[in-house]
């Protein structure tokens, strides 16, 4: 039965092997209702398995779901009337074309002929296809394969909708495009569950992000209060050519006001509560014989706090981002 003050997605031990590999690891979370939640971490986290559970589409070894109330653990369709799904891949016609695509999504939800062409139609035009609206889905760029893919998972204007890795793959323009849909969605009252590992794109769009590694969630919060650790400090970083000698202790005695770390890519980052002076620095290294290429003052960013938090290099991320084709980074 469902109960009116249920949250909108429920989920309670949630567990799924394949062989030997734990893919998702006893997790859980719950979303409200009108709220856009993220689940952020690299690929192979975990994030399209959990995913696919709560949609039916992959079948949990063990745990919970509950949909706006509704038990869905052994029964995923039950649900289905108040849901819309994106997946990481299309699962549309190639062969039918744009609108019909479209058409045939709606009458699998009941939707009269009338009202699922003037929807679909809608839909083509909000997308930004209107023009390749009586073309063939096989011919359609990645970015446009994208779009659509989106509108069909909204055709029956679910209350509730996942999201699967929606940029991933296309093109700026695109990317730009189907986060403002989201947004917009999102101001007006649909629940949204997102996965993503663009670290920018969860912290403009998600009020509440969950990090998962390894099949695990670390770290669930609302994003305001993630970022606060980082409020208001000053980030510099230096890249330095010759790493060869470590002078942690050193530049820590010369410069007591700030805090120093070493990252991976060879870089020596500098914290402060107060703006970092650059000079000094630079000429305190350079007289301990190392090499400044390069000064950048950073914002800090969620992208820190994933960092502190799950111990993956934020450069990890921007590898998986560019592989991708990079369309979350606008």
């Amino acid at each position: 039965m469902k109960s009116d003050n249920s949250p909108a997605i429920e989920v309670t031990g949630l567990t799924k092997r394949y062989a030997e590999v734990i893919a998702v690891n006893d997790i859980s979370f719950q979303v409200d209702h009108g709220e856009l939640f993220g689940f952020l971490g690299p690929n192979g986290a975990g994030k399209t398995t959990t995913i696919n559970m709560l949609t039916g589409l992959a079948r949990l070894d063990a745990g919970r779901i509950k949909i706006s109330g509704i038990d869905c653990t052994r029964n995923p369709k039950a649900a289905q009337h108040l849901t819309g799904i994106v997946p990481d891949e299309s699962n549309l016609y190639p062969e039918l074309t744009g609108f019909d695509n479209l058409c045939f999504c709606a009458a699998l939800y009941g939707i009269r002929k009338s009202e699922r062409q003037q929807r679909a139609q809608e839909l083509l035009e909000s997308f930004g296809l209107n023009d390749a609206a009586h073309r063939k889905f096989a011919g359609y760029s990645k970015g446009m394969k994208r779009k659509l893919t989106f509108a069909a998972g909204i055709i029956h204007q679910p209350p509730i909708l996942f999201l699967d890795e929606p940029t991933t793959g296309i093109d700026v323009g695109s990317a730009r495009q189907v986060r403002q849909i989201i947004a917009d969605l999102h101001r007006k009252g649909t629940t949204i569950f997102l996965t993503t590992h663009y670290i920018e794109e969860a912290e403009r769009l998600c009020e509440r992000i969950a990090f998962i590694v390894d099949g695990r969630i670390v770290r669930t919060d609302r994003t305001v209060d993630l970022l606060k650790p980082v409020k208001g400090k000053n980030v510099l970083l230096l890249s330095i050519s010759n790493t060869g000698a470590n002078l942690s202790k050193e530049i820590s005695s010369a410069f007591p006001e700030y805090q120093f770390q070493s990252t991976a890519s060879g870089q020596i980052r500098v914290e402060s509560v107060e703006p970092v002076n650059v000079g000094p620095l630079i000429r305190f290294l350079e007289e301990q014989g190392l090499q400044v290429t390069e000064a950048r003052r950073h914002l800090p960013s969620l992208e820190d706090i994933f960092v502190q938090v799950t111990g993956i290099e934020a450069g990890l991320m921007i590898r998986e981002k560019e592989k991708a084709g990079g369309g979350g980074n606008q």
